[in-house]
């Protein structure tokens, strides 16, 4: 193995892309040695259980039955609890969000936001609130912990607390996009039949700070259907804007270079 044990862990991973990659994404999820298997129904699961145990004996790869866990109407997997309901934030996960006392480092900020940026698909408008946060990580600034930044703390560590449920995406159901922005960032809703399947949002970059309005609402669009192409991609979706100037982008006679 090229670099020794270093590389290990890819080289794994890519095998077991290899083994599953007739499954992958229809009804089994890898990530290196964590497998899940997901079906509609119970007779549907069945085959599919086959289908894996089969693949991996042909391989000569075996599971370890003390390792494994059959029939399960509730998994957690990479710290997300997935159910026919939906997915949500692990409770055991949280818990460590729920104690950690306040940051007295840039060091100790990027780490809370590092655990905190693990779930912010379940929190709406994620970016903006850690804010307040994120300046103190800068290079140049003046550590100064003040009452916005433990107000975005506590509400941080409040919103993932209190997470919604998110709904699975449904193949063959059209999508509905919810974009805005902000001066201080761009967010976005991935929508099916009224439920929420994902919340996106980032901060402005220092050149974005500089854009007229319907550039920011513009790149909201665009920061959204790239976030979500992987679903978006050949799917038939509506997108919802509360500028009402962008529908003139398809008539306008000249575009800006960020249009």
């Amino acid at each position: 193995m090229s670099f020794g044990l270093t590389n290990a862990p890819s080289a794994f991973m890519d095998m077991m892309n290899q083994v599953f990659k007739d499954f992958l994404d229809k009804f089994v999820v890898v990530f290196i040695d964590d497998v899940l298997v997901y079906s509609r129904s119970a007779e549907e699961h069945e085959q599919h259980l086959r289908l894996v145990l089969s693949e991996l004996r042909n391989h000569k790869l075996f599971a370890k039955l003390s390792k494994c866990e059959f029939w399960l109407p509730q998994v957690s997997f990479l710290g997300h609890v997935v159910n026919k309901d939906g997915i949500s934030v692990d409770p055991e996960k949280i818990a460590a969000v729920m104690d950690w006392s306040r940051p007295n480092t840039p060091k100790e900020i990027r780490s809370f936001l590092g655990l905190a940026g693990y779930y912010r698909r379940f929190v709406e408008g994620f970016s903006s609130l850690a804010a307040p946060l994120t300046k103190l990580t800068q290079k140049n600034v003046a550590f100064v912990w003040s009452e916005k930044c433990e107000e975005a703390f506590q509400e941080l560590k409040r919103r993932l607390c209190t997470a919604p449920v998110l709904t699975l995406p449904t193949e063959g159901v059209n999508y509905d996009v919810y974009v805005d922005a902000s001066h201080i960032g761009l967010g976005c809703v991935l929508m099916q039949d009224g439920k929420v399947i994902a919340y996106g949002s980032r901060q402005l970059k220092t050149h974005e700070k500089n854009y007229p309005t319907h550039d920011l609402e513009f790149a909201a669009v665009i920061y959204a259907l790239k976030l979500w192409r992987h679903l978006l991609y050949g799917a038939q979706c509506k997108i919802f804007t509360d500028h009402k100037s962008l529908k003139y982008v398809f008539t306008q006679k000249e575009l800006n270079l960020r249009q």
